[in-house]
């Protein structure tokens, strides 16, 4: 795999502010390359959202005949699946940079640019100095690269209708999870400043109503910046108890409940959580095919997508895109299931669209990958809905899909406080069940 660049994992600081003006001319304003690659295949940033043609066909498909020669574009999880499965397949598309963001979120990232620091007790722990945009969009380590993933926008508040399956080994499709969700970025509420943000930038309340043996299950769930100071806070609510418990081990490598062993909460969003169980290096950027643009993953139904081994070969549409490279291996005195952990990060939008996981023995476990979608009225790129394959004993679990929901992906204001409590929590899940 060539990289474009690499840099060492320093210690976690602001840029100079000579520096920081990169982002008004060589830089996008998040921080990606603005020029396009020395071939055309990856076009110059402009910053418009206009979505691919409807009818635009793939220039590549990809095989299992022929992938070897496209292998240092691909991640690792991909290969195993192109080296398992000999129906696998890509099918690559023209790349569209379609990332751009509102500008209030530039002008928040230019000043993150020249504030934002570790938290006290380090930058695995949190990050202070920052809000309503990426905090280092000229990253200096590999932390600092993974929190840009955990803080990227998704608007200020959104509320959908998703569900969750699985794919087991023997092929067989089950809806694990139907559930509403509530969600809350206090990092990206209108106005915030980093004396305002709070300690939380992530809040999300789920409540389910299916399948029936769940009707009335729910999960809350605090999000903290500096989890030295305010640690996570997490609350479930199981309709057999009628009341709420505290639960902070629903964290980290802890499997979800409709997860089937295959999805752990830190593998929702391909990553998600603290990032304090790894050391994480940034080894540089690449091109990459990856899942993006993908809009009309949305308009057919999950049983149309999910084959019995894999993901259907036009399920997806891929593009060439420039990511950043982390690797993460388990910090001196952490534990974790999954224990070296690579993620690739879209340089445009900073998610993560791909996440190889290997096990104790050093043996690939968990592939996971986003979709992409483009929300125009945003504007931005999303991660979507999201894929883990385990590797090992077969099977995948697809998550947050709105596919089959008339409300989909609903962007909207911030809610109240008040919807974010247990006491919230138990009383809308009680009326649920």
């Amino acid at each position: 795999m060539a990289f474009i660049a690499c840099l060492s994992n320093t210690a976690a600081a602001a840029v100079l502010p000579k520096d920081a003006e990169a982002l008004k001319s060589a830089l996008t304003p998040t921080g990606a390359e603005r020029a396009g690659n020395e071939d055309g295949s990856i076009p110059a940033w402009t910053g418009a959202v206009t979505p691919p043609p409807a009818d635009e066909k793939p220039i590549l498909v990809i095989t299992a005949e022929n992938w070897r020669h496209y292998e240092q574009r691909l991640p690792e999880g991909q290969k195993a699946l192109f080296a398992k499965y000999p129906d696998y397949r890509m099918e690559i598309y023209p790349t569209h940079r379609t990332a751009a963001l509102p500008e209030a979120v530039y002008r928040n990232i230019f000043a993150n640019a020249t504030r934002a620091k570790a938290a006290k007790d380090g930058i695995a722990e949190g990050i202070e100095g920052a809000a309503g945009g990426v905090p280092f969009p000229i990253p200096q380590n590999g932390t600092e690269a993974v929190w840009n993933h955990l803080l990227a926008f998704w608007g200020p508040a959104r509320e959908d209708r998703v569900r969750n399956y699985i794919v087991a080994a023997d092929g067989a499709l089950t809806l694990t999870n139907q559930y509403r969700e509530i969600v809350d970025f206090p990092y990206y509420a209108p106005g915030v400043t980093p004396d305002s943000v709070g300690d939380y930038y992530y809040k999300r309340r789920e409540i389910s109503d299916g399948p029936p043996a769940l009707a009335g299950r729910g999960y809350l769930l605090w999000q903290p910046l500096d989890a030295s100071r305010t640690p996570v806070q997490a609350w479930q609510y199981l309709p057999r108890e009628h009341r709420v418990r505290k639960s902070p081990l629903l964290s980290h490598d802890t499997p979800t409940p409709d997860g089937a062993g295959i999805e752990s909460f830190d593998d929702y969003y391909v990553f998600s959580g603290t990032p304090d169980r790894y050391a994480f290096t940034l080894v540089g950027k690449t091109e990459m095919y990856v899942p993006y643009n993908n809009n009309r993953f949305y308009q057919r139904p999950v049983s149309g997508l999910a084959g019995p081994r894999h993901m259907a070969g036009d399920a997806l549409r891929y593009e060439l895109h420039r990511v950043w490279v982390v690797d993460g291996v388990l910090a001196a005195g952490q534990h974790h299931l999954v224990s070296h952990r690579r993620l690739y990060l879209d340089e445009d939008s900073w998610f993560a669209v791909y996440s190889d996981g290997w096990d104790a023995d050093g043996r690939l476990w968990k592939f996971s990958h986003g979709t992409m979608p483009l929300m125009a009225d945003l504007p931005a790129v999303v991660l979507g809905s999201q894929v883990t394959y385990d590797l090992q004993a077969g099977g995948y679990f697809i998550g947050f899909t709105f596919n089959e929901e008339p409300a989909g992906f609903k962007p909207t204001a911030p809610h109240d406080a008040s919807v974010f409590t247990p006491e919230a929590l138990a009383s809308q899940a009680a009326i649920t069940n």
